[in-house]
């Protein structure tokens, strides 16, 4: 869950997958974490533990924040995070082109 150790020129973007706790909880209910886990995650979405550290590395321009709460969720991030990269390449042809 850590990203401070990676340097900050190998990424044109960041993405921190946010949820409620209620569906954290569900998820690691599902998977048989142990309690113990549920509640280091569920304290680290609370304190949005992944988000600081993004911040704290990163540029902010970099960072985006997706919620991932739902299926609805998760098939909007497919296309957002597509869309993305399709705009990044078509931005790294243009350069190459020069």
């Amino acid at each position: 869950h850590s990203c401070d150790f990676f340097p900050e020129d190998w990424f044109d973007l960041v993405l921190v997958l946010r949820a409620t706790t209620s569906c954290i909880y569900d998820r690691l209910v599902l998977r048989k974490y142990s309690e113990k886990k549920r509640e280091e995650n569920i304290t680290c979405e609370i304190m949005q533990v992944c988000l600081e550290e993004a911040r704290s590395t990163f540029p902010e321009v970099l960072i985006n924040e997706l919620q991932n709460n739902t299926i609805k969720d998760l098939e909007s991030n497919i296309a957002r995070i597509s869309k993305w990269v399709e705009d990044w390449r078509a931005a790294r042809s243009k350069e190459r082109a020069k």
